[in-house]
């Protein structure tokens, strides 16, 4: 999973050619750190995504303009442009955030 430093840089990676996942997180929320260990393995599962972990307290206006305002969440980007959000305050499982994947425009 790749992380940047920026917001610039998030939203540049988000921009660019190809398949998006940005997995919006933090070292404190519980919910993400329930998520966390299933993340290599989803990533593996789904190898035309490039994974960005975004960490919500250092990107926090990044957050803010996605409306992401609860954590762990997902949002999904083909060719720059939004193609599907899992952006709630609830814990995700691995089969849910597959089950988002899943159902994301090809």
């Amino acid at each position: 999973m790749k992380k940047f430093d920026t917001n610039e840089e998030i939203v540049k990676a988000s921009q660019a050619a190809g398949k998006k996942m940005l997995f919006f997180s933090a070292d404190w929320c519980p919910d993400c750190r329930f998520i966390k260990p299933a993340m290599p393995e989803i990533e593996a599962e789904y190898p035309d995504y490039d994974f960005i972990y975004v960490d919500r307290d250092d990107n926090i206006d990044v957050a803010q303009d996605m409306g992401v305002f609860g954590i762990p969440s997902f949002i999904a980007f083909a060719n720059g442009k939004e193609t599907g959000r899992f952006v709630n305050k609830d814990r995700k499982t691995k089969q849910e955030v597959e089950s988002f994947i899943n159902g994301l425009p090809a």
